[in-house]
């Protein structure tokens, strides 16, 4: 996946806003609070991070071509980062992705959520 379908992919979801920063990063929010972030890699190469589950978290960890997202899981947050994408991992990642829009998305106070249309 390419920085520019990352950003198709994530401006299919309801409510989201983009942002370039944190030294040119792709950020993705809904509601005002990040839920993917495209970039921070150290080797240079494209990389996804997500919010996920503490389940999918744990088992995420272990897993190749994924870690623990380099800055936010250090700091306690269940971000994973995936930095292999193959075709093999191109539907797991667009998942995580999706699931992170709906984690943040249900976050956010019921009010906010219905000012976003991500209620009925």
């Amino acid at each position: 996946m390419t920085y520019e379908e990352f950003n198709e992919f994530c401006a299919s979801f309801p409510a989201t806003s983009y942002v370039v920063q944190w030294g040119g990063s792709h950020v993705w929010k809904v509601g005002g609070k990040v839920f993917a972030i495209g970039g921070w890699t150290k080797e240079g190469d494209a990389a996804f991070s997500f919010k996920v589950s503490e389940l999918h978290f744990n088992l995420l960890s272990e897993e190749p071509g994924y870690r623990p997202a380099p800055y936010l899981a250090s700091r306690g947050m269940k971000w994973i980062q995936h930095y292999k994408v193959t075709k093999d991992t191109l539907e797991d990642l667009k998942y995580y992705l999706s699931e992170s829009h709906k984690i943040v998305a249900s976050g956010l106070s019921k009010k906010k959520q219905r000012e976003l249309g991500l209620l009925e």
